[in-house]
């Protein structure tokens, strides 16, 4: 290719004036692949302009048959040929066995197969870890080295691959050159837009070897397999809690740090993730996109929905290993089990008190702020928790939602139900010990 360039510029053609050649004939190939004029090779050239002849040499046979593509003007060999016209005719001649997707070369459907049989035959010898191409290996070698040849001359940057340099120049480009054929929504990458495009056709050619559950991304699968080896690599460095995933540990540490980074630009309230940021600022737009279809209930997120509805369904699917008691969410679960661990996850920088939530936390640092959020909306009178204010709105309401099932009496609160509910049975809690 580096010849041919250099006579392009001397002679001032384009590779595709060139008739390349092979050991018994020359042939000028297009994206059909076809043999087009031949050319005598041993035509007189001494009568020949030096242009002409430098034209001519490329003519002669050098022993390796070469092709250009008419489309494009590359240059390719007799086998490249065939898989860079399948670029133009999107022929895709290798089919998976096991699910039938397609590729265009032997190569790409090896790589495909992996993602059925798990093999990952490329691993580092420094950490053992493991990856389905040599690629990925070199990449991830050069964490271990610490090699970064390529930097952004906007903000600094520095990456492994000139790949994912071009890939980061395009947060200050804006550029997304990958659009959707279906909706238009563009990416920045090809594999972005691959992975969208499963939404659109419920592809999940990802399938976990235990449980059978499929996947629409390498990386979900990863995740998820962790759920059965147990496997958590990520660890705090402040108390060495473990995490499945980097994206829950960047969570965790926020316990620690108190950082907040996503904050409402109408009221100012912060978040830790973006996510309760997006679902706070829809108490102010008012917007709820989700419905039961049992009670009418709508909700902010498709997620609230689905817990809701197992109050209809009773579906508890979280149980506790230890006791066995059963859950609707995993945040339940993960509470729950810390009454048997006695983990108390979350301190208080002010007085060190350690608490199992980051609720109970939050409730906690109101005592020693003074903060008190909730506003009742007829006298104004304000209060630490969502809940006080529920029950003190009752005294104006009048509203006695709990009743006994015994007399009909009823009661602002579960508590003061409890309380009454004693007098029927005789059940005496607290006695003195001086008696």
């Amino acid at each position: 290719p580096f010849l041919l360039q250099w006579f392009s510029a001397v002679v001032g053609l384009h590779s595709s004036d060139f008739v390349v050649h092979t050991g018994e004939t020359r042939d000028y190939r297009g994206s059909s692949g076809e043999p087009q004029q031949h050319h005598d090779a041993e035509e007189a050239e001494k009568s020949l302009s030096r242009s002409e002849y430098l034209k001519k040499h490329l003519q002669r046979p050098t022993g390796k048959r070469t092709h250009c593509c008419s489309d494009i003007g590359k240059i390719f060999t007799s086998s490249g040929i065939k898989i860079h016209q399948r670029t133009h005719t999107e022929e895709k001649p290798c089919s998976c066995d096991q699910c039938g997707k397609r590729f265009a070369t032997s190569g790409s459907l090896t790589l495909h197969q992996r993602t059925h049989t798990g093999n990952k035959p490329y691993s580092c010898d420094q950490c053992g870890k493991s990856f389905v191409q040599s690629g990925q290996l070199t990449q991830h070698q050069r964490t271990h080295t610490g090699e970064k040849s390529c930097s952004c001359d906007q903000c600094g940057k520095s990456f492994c691959q000139s790949g994912e340099l071009t890939v980061h120049q395009r947060i200050h480009t804006g550029e997304k050159p990958y659009s959707c054929g279906q909706c238009g929504r563009s990416f920045t990458t090809t594999s972005s837009l691959t992975v969208h495009q499963r939404t659109h056709t419920g592809e999940k050619p990802f399938s976990c070897g235990q449980c059978g559950k499929r996947f629409a991304t390498s990386g979900n699968l990863t995740l998820h397999q962790r759920t059965h080896t147990g496997e958590k690599p990520y660890s705090c460095g402040q108390c060495g809690k473990r995490f499945a995933t980097s994206g829950n540990l960047t969570l965790y540490q926020r316990t620690h740090t108190g950082e907040k980074p996503y904050s409402c630009d109408q009221c100012g309230k912060s978040f830790v993730q973006s996510g309760q940021l997006t679902q706070h600022q829809r108490t102010h737009t008012g917007e709820k996109s989700c419905s039961c279809d049992q009670c009418g209930k709508s909700f902010c997120q498709s997620g609230e929905l689905t817990v809701h509805q197992r109050i209809h369904t009773g579906e508890k699917p979280y149980s506790c290993g230890q006791c066995g008691r059963s859950f609707t969410t995993t945040s339940s679960l993960t509470v729950h089990q810390r009454t048997h661990t006695g983990e108390k996850p979350f301190s208080c920088g002010q007085c060190g008190k350690r608490f199992a939530t980051s609720g109970n936390l939050t409730l906690h640092q109101r005592t020693h702020t003074g903060e008190k959020p909730y506003s009742c909306g007829q006298c104004g009178k304000r209060f630490a928790t969502s809940g006080n204010l529920t029950l003190y709105q009752r005294t104006h309401t009048g509203e006695k939602p709990y009743s006994c099932d015994q007399c009909g009496r009823s009661f602002t609160s579960t508590s003061s139900l409890t309380v009454h509910q004693r007098t029927h049975t005789g059940y005496k809690s607290h006695s003195c010990d001086q008696r």
